[in-house]
């Protein structure tokens, strides 16, 4: 399995619904608060060039927004 890091805000609907997600297929995730984890933050920005949540990396991919299609090809799941 490739490492899966999310990085989220408490807020966000789309992070809900990508951790929904990951529970469903019992992907196993690290989470990374970043309103309150500055240095994740920066990570997130640097890897992604934005600042909208969420910001998912799977191995070597990085997908903005809660992408379905692309968690699941990039997890190579069905």
């Amino acid at each position: 399995m490739k490492n899966v890091i999310i990085y989220t805000t408490p807020t966000c609907v789309y992070c809900r619904m990508a951790k929904a997600f990951f529970a469903e297929k019992k992907v196993p995730y690290t989470e990374h608060d970043v309103v309150t984890d500055l240095k994740a933050r920066e990570e997130m920005v640097q890897k992604s060039g934005q600042l909208g949540v969420p910001v998912i990396e799977i191995g070597s991919a990085v997908i903005v927004g809660f992408d379905r299609d692309a968690i699941v090809r990039a997890l190579e799941i069905q």
